[in-house]
């Protein structure tokens, strides 16, 4: 009998990927992480326990097949492995590097409950896919058959490039629509270099162009077209826009120049990594260099904004959050690595006012103490009387997190159905809207959440779309029954 590959936890300890010294990467905005070697991936591939129930895969989004992909890895058998992942997910590359994993399948791996560390499901999935792409396994789609019926797809993130993936497998003629003059959307211009090199995202769209699936950039629906003209040219459209409204501050001297949103400080940042002239950036509005920078929020946009700046080479950068270490919605490596490359975070401190006459100077805060749980469990922050205490501010970024559009407004259709909190409504069921053949997916639905979770909801809506199409196309063709004389 064959001895197992398996089981290795037992004798061979936890390992990441080499990590670059922090004082080298805050010089630069090139991923942290180098990829495993094939041994490497093996090795820490074959910590696996196989578990009867996989935590790991319960715990995903996209209900990856993880045990299975590690286990041909430690095989050895790549190319399989590959094709085990991307048949869950459409850019597995992607979420190995950017997915909270030590709140989804690490965080609930087995052997992590055990204490022996869990595998380092993200790296191995990371090294899996970008192998191969440089072996030749990734290929443009080539349906087994072309179907008559178009799909008009508004908004090329996570959710769009999904759902136009899976429909264009299934033979359809998929348009994809979107503002910016680059698909990737957040993947593009709001996740930064050194969790997410563009390139990566880059080689996706051109591989999506291969396939056959047609992108219109610069268009912005409402303006080069409604949502009703969309729908005549389409037999079905999708909405995917994302949530962009930049939630915001309020208080004395929150009108101060100086009070930037995050996503436009992130997307100039990106925008110069992409080789783009970006005037605000060359005048110093959005860039941190020599500057004293404060961020304020806890999510994973504020932690990206604070390695930004580090990077951008700010006099100092600080992390203003009103709740504690453990009650904060980003992920805990992420602080790991900004703590490592210089940022400080001012824990269970909020802002009251910003100081400053036509810019800026200073930004006052109080202390805060954590209350009782609310209906999430999470301890309600309250304000410390007479705590009051002051930080020098010559730029400050609101990571506060993100609310939709108008988009009836927006689309230039007021009876697109939203919520009350201006999210896009739609029968879970089927993924469609109130509009017969107008369908709605990841965080225009859901609000802001994961790139994984966008990913998730566009192979639903595509699954819905075709059934929408094949019933509508099957009721076109059905006989109609004629009467007996």
């Amino acid at each position: 009998m064959a001895q197992t590959k398996m089981l290795g936890f037992v004798h061979t300890g936890q390992r990441m990927p080499d990590k670059r010294k922090a004082e080298l990467r805050a010089q630069d905005f090139q991923e942290i992480y180098a990829r495993f070697s094939d041994q490497s991936a093996q090795e820490q591939a074959g910590r696996c326990s196989q578990c009867g129930v996989p935590f790991c895969q319960v715990h995903c989004p996209v209900s990856n097949n993880i045990p299975d992909w590690l286990k041909l890895v430690a095989e050895g058998r790549l190319e399989e492995a590959y094709e085990v992942s991307q048949a869950t997910n459409n850019f597995p590359e992607i979420c190995g590097r950017i997915c909270p994993q030590d709140r989804l399948c690490e965080g609930n791996c087995t052997i992590e409950q055990s204490t022996h560390g869990a595998v380092t499901i993200g790296s191995v999935e990371k090294y899996i896919t970008d192998t191969a792409w440089d072996m030749g396994w990734v290929k443009p789609i080539q349906p087994t058959r072309e179907r008559p019926q178009s799909v008009g797809i508004v908004g090329a993130g996570p959710a769009g490039l999904a759902a136009a993936e899976q429909l264009r497998k299934k033979g359809y003629e998929v348009h994809v629509y979107d503002r910016y003059d680059r698909p990737g959307g957040l993947l593009i211009y709001g996740i930064p270099g050194f969790k997410l090199e563009k390139e990566v995202v880059l080689r996706r769209w051109q591989n999506m162009e291969k396939s056959g699936i047609r992108f219109h950039l610069g268009f912005e629906v409402g303006r080069n077209a409604t949502l009703t003209e969309l729908r005549l040219r389409h037999d079905a459209v999708l909405i995917a826009t994302g949530v962009y409204k930049a939630r915001d501050l309020e208080g004395p001297g929150a009108g101060l120049d100086g009070i930037v949103p995050a996503l436009d400080y992130l997307t100039a940042s990106n925008r110069v990594g992409l080789g783009d002239t970006v005037v605000d950036y060359e005048n110093g509005t959005l860039n941190a260099a020599g500057k004293n920078v404060v961020v304020i929020g806890g999510g994973d946009t504020a932690m990206d904004c604070v390695r930004t700046a580090i990077r951008q080479g700010a006099k100092s950068v600080k992390c203003l959050y009103r709740r504690n270490r453990a009650n904060m919605p980003g992920s805990q490596r992420e602080v790991a690595h900004a703590e490592e490359e210089g940022a400080e975070f001012v824990w269970q401190a909020a802002p009251e006012a910003f100081l400053g006459d036509a810019r800026v100077t200073h930004v006052r805060a109080h202390k805060m103490h954590m209350g009782v749980a609310d209906a999430t469990g999470r301890q309600t922050p309250m304000p410390i009387e007479g705590s009051a205490f002051t930080m020098e501010a010559d730029l400050v970024i609101k990571a506060l997190g993100f609310d939709p559009e108008d988009m009836p407004g927006l689309f230039g259709d007021k009876s697109l159905k939203v919520s009350r909190w201006g999210t896009v409504q739609i029968n879970h069921r089927t993924m469609m809207t109130n509009l017969d053949g107008v369908f709605a997916a990841g965080d225009i639905v859901r609000g802001a959440s994961l790139v994984v979770w966008g990913i998730k909801d566009g192979r639903d809506a595509a699954e819905g779309i075709h059934r929408f199409i094949q019933t509508s196309q099957a009721a076109v063709e059905r006989p109609v029954a004629v009467a007996a004389e």
